[in-house]
């Protein structure tokens, strides 16, 4: 009995200097990124640092958090955020965003509210590459010179290659800014709401996403493996599937099969925006009316739209630019 409740105090006293020596070395490493942080020209600051837990999880909390890098020209004002993770689990961490927090662009700045917003994420190795993470939020809703919302959110990476990403989105409920969706659409022709927008897709980046993707540059995507990309707006139904190579100036060269039911509503819609003019409105329908007939069901359209030099084409018909494809 006497050398059982030795053998307890041993390991106790073990795991005890265990956490009290990781709550040092995560209080070290926050404080050198804070540090290495403002020394490149970023505002890095906090009212208050806490690191709890004993003696089962390490929970970093921060309050009054400020944020700005000066490369982007992004910042950030947190009232409170978290970084909690179990001690004996310390890279697999959660990360959790306060119900209100302040974004700010070189453009605009803007409120982003949630019932909920949290991360998860699986890290590896001393340059924490990422390995797998999850996001989920909930009544989001993002105020300023412009408003938008979302009923839910569910995104999902996960670490398949060196540096190649298998990505899920989910989102529900989609309300896009007013000014935008008129110009876009006209006043009348689509609900506010979008109902779905989801995306299954491999990406692979000229670099694995770790820590440096925050300290110095962030990876930028090389080749996109996209399995299925489906919108449901109103009558709108739109599915894309297909293959891109991006260039180091972010142009898109490939093949993407689009499926759009209700095809022709669509480009009414489009026309009544005037976003397509008339005339150009009857050429594409006659042209793509050809292509439906042929498929047997002449309300859905299965096109494929090439990408090369930064310009998409149906068949030979250039349809405009593509903006390049690059990552802040």
């Amino acid at each position: 009995m006497k050398r059982l409740l030795i053998v307890i105090l041993v390991a106790s006293g073990l795991w005890f200097g265990y956490w009290f020596v990781g709550a040092y070395t995560a209080r070290q490493g926050f404080a050198n990124w804070f540090e290495t942080r403002r020394a490149e020209g970023w505002v890095a600051d906090y009212a208050d640092f806490a690191l709890r837990g004993f003696p089962n999880r390490f929970d970093a909390t921060w309050t009054d958090l400020t944020l700005a890098d000066p490369d982007t020209g992004l910042a950030w004002d947190l009232p409170l955020f978290q970084i909690l993770a179990l001690s004996y689990r310390p890279n697999h961490v959660i990360a959790v965003w306060p119900h209100e927090m302040q974004i700010a662009t070189p453009e605009e700045k803007f409120t982003l509210t949630s019932d909920a917003l949290r991360a998860s994420l699986r890290l590896s190795g001393s340059a924490l590459e990422l390995e797998r993470a999850v996001m989920e939020g909930t009544a989001l809703r993002l105020s300023g010179a412009e408003t938008a919302a979302m009923e839910d959110l569910h995104l999902a990476a996960e670490r398949t290659g060196d540096a190649t990403y298998r990505y899920g989105i989910r989102a529900t409920g989609i309300t896009p800014p007013a000014a935008r969706l008129s110009q876009l659409v006209g006043t009348e022709a689509l609900p506010e709401t979008m109902q779905l927008l989801s995306l299954d897709a491999h990406v692979t980046f000229d670099k694995a996403w770790d820590r440096t993707a925050i300290d110095i540059a962030r990876p930028q995507p090389r080749r996109i493996d996209l399995t299925a990309f489906e919108a449901a707006w109103g009558v709108m139904r739109i599915r894309l599937a297909g293959k891109l190579d991006v260039d180091e100036a972010g142009r898109a060269t490939g093949d993407i099969a689009l499926r759009a039911e209700r095809w022709r509503d669509m480009l009414q819609i489009a026309q009544d925006s005037g976003a397509i003019p008339e005339a150009a409105a009857s050429a594409i329908t006659a042209f793509l009316g050809m292509g439906a007939q042929s498929s047997g069901n002449p309300d859905a359209l299965d096109v494929t739209v090439t990408l090369r030099n930064g310009t998409a084409f149906l068949g030979f018909i250039p349809l405009g630019p593509v903006p390049p494809i690059r990552l802040r």
